[in-house]
């Protein structure tokens, strides 16, 4: 009896799990399949408005073919967006640039930081602290006239640096980091510190080394975070051949939805290939940094 109400209560917390993982997938599933078809299956699954004009003249209801299966499989989308147009290559690349810089800049800069705030002693560290945690809970829109005013005075609009330089220097890194340096005894750093070992030593060969799922977590989460970023390339980049694909993406889906879901295909595999690859090292890293979603 024990064994069956443990099988139902499995079942009845996995049944759910599951129907809630098919329908987050559900919308990779139908990009990728979509992407297989050619732009006139894709016209005639999805133009709604023709459907609406032949519906009222036979008196029908409307609807949209969602089709997870290709009548004929084709590449031709694909080969628009690698081949035939390059402006999505440049834009993919605008991305990678700008994303790359600003994961590798705040993890240098936030663990150095974080670093300080967790294992020094200094007048106002925790109150320096708390405004780095304010910085960290304020939201775009607060900060972003001041980042405005801030580029053109440097006159970095219209460049990578207006949107690199504000993202190397979040607060994100900071918290995030300090949470894992503090879990970690002090006697290490005071026992190295009196074997004549300086800071930068004892950073570089005590700290780095046990942080290193937080630096894992750290990366998944800013590469999330700033290769779907719309807003900053919108207001600081004037040229559209600046911008990176994630802005671009809604012009693409105007144009042609067939080569839309290919690039929005083209466009997730980074984050897929990350995410599938540093799972394990993620996950650790949320759990021993504390942070709740």
């Amino acid at each position: 009896m024990k064994l069956k109400a443990a099988i139902i209560s499995k079942g009845a917390i996995t049944v759910p799990l599951a129907l809630i993982a098919i329908l987050m997938l559900l919308p990779i599933v139908v990009s990728f399949t979509n992407s297989l078809m050619t732009e006139g299956e894709i016209g005639s699954n999805y133009d709604l408005i023709g459907k609406m004009t032949d519906s009222a003249a036979g008196g029908k209801d409307t609807f949209v073919n969602l089709k997870l299966i290709p009548d004929w499989v084709s590449f031709e989308q694909y080969g628009k967006v690698l081949i035939a147009t390059p402006i999505y290559l440049n834009l993919f690349w605008n991305s990678v640039y700008m994303v790359t810089l600003i994961i590798a800049g705040q993890v240098v800069v936030g663990s150095l930081a974080a670093y300080a705030f967790a294992k020094l002693r200094f007048r106002g560290r925790d109150r320096m602290f708390f405004v780095y945690l304010m910085a960290m809970l304020m939201p775009f829109q607060v900060t972003l006239v001041p980042n405005y005013i801030i580029a053109d005075r440097l006159g970095l609009l219209n460049s990578a640096s207006a949107i690199v330089l504000p993202g190397i220097f979040g607060a994100f890194g900071v918290f995030m980091l300090r949470q894992f340096m503090l879990s970690i005894p002090n006697v290490y750093v005071e026992a190295a510190y009196m074997d004549g070992a300086g800071h930068l030593r004892i950073f570089r060969q005590i700290i780095v080394p046990l942080i290193k799922p937080g630096f894992a977590a750290l990366v998944v989460l800013l590469f999330v975070d700033y290769w779907n970023m719309v807003e900053q390339p919108l207001i600081f980049l004037e040229d559209d051949f600046k911008q990176p694909l994630s802005v671009y993406l809604s012009v693409v889906q105007e144009e042609a939805r067939g080569v839309g879901f290919a690039a929005s295909v083209f466009y997730m595999l980074p984050m897929l290939l990350l995410f599938l690859n540093a799972e394990a090292y993620f996950i650790e890293g949320v759990q021993m940094s504390g942070i709740k979603g």
